[in-house]
């Protein structure tokens, strides 16, 4: 595959605004761990391999155990979750794939038992943040791993 149009520097004002806006979501308070889920889920939802591949490294980086990395695809099935886990992948993926009835209120109480309204707020942005990130990805083919090097995601060892 080769990339397209690199989006990343051709329009740098929009990316800059669009990497401001995750910043400011990963300091909302939400712990990194849950966001990084999202991020994971995500991307594996939507089919982007650059950002499938991005995010697994930076969890690794982070100090994610490797096991739970190859289950965030099956968490359901899962006993390597927490109830607030569970809750944040639920909701990324009821937002992630929109049913045509919305969200159910059975998958926004979840949340909301597990998360204040504040965090709740930031869960959303960040499935938000991830899926415009998925849909730049994918419509311009970033190549996964290409920018490796300018991320420090080399310091992952996956290769």
């Amino acid at each position: 595959m080769t990339q397209r149009i690199d989006h990343l520097k051709l329009v740098p004002t929009l990316t800059q605004k669009l990497t401001e806006l995750t910043f400011a979501v990963q300091k909302g308070g939400v712990d990194h761990t849950i966001l990084s889920l999202i991020e994971i889920r995500a991307s594996q939802l939507n089919g982007c391999a650059f950002c499938l591949d991005m995010h697994i490294k930076q969890a690794k980086i982070h100090g994610e155990r490797e096991l739970r990395l190859h289950h965030v695809a099956i968490w359901r099935e899962s006993n390597l979750f927490n109830d607030r886990e569970r809750a944040a992948l639920e909701w990324t993926e009821a937002l992630t794939k929109l049913s045509p009835l919305g969200v159910p209120d059975g998958i926004y109480d979840a949340v909301r038992a597990q998360f204040s309204e504040e965090e709740t707020v930031h869960l959303t942005y960040m499935v938000m943040v991830i899926n415009a990130w998925n849909r730049a990805s994918i419509a311009f083919q970033s190549v996964p791993g290409s920018q490796d090097k300018a991320f420090g995601l080399d310091k992952a060892n996956l290769s």
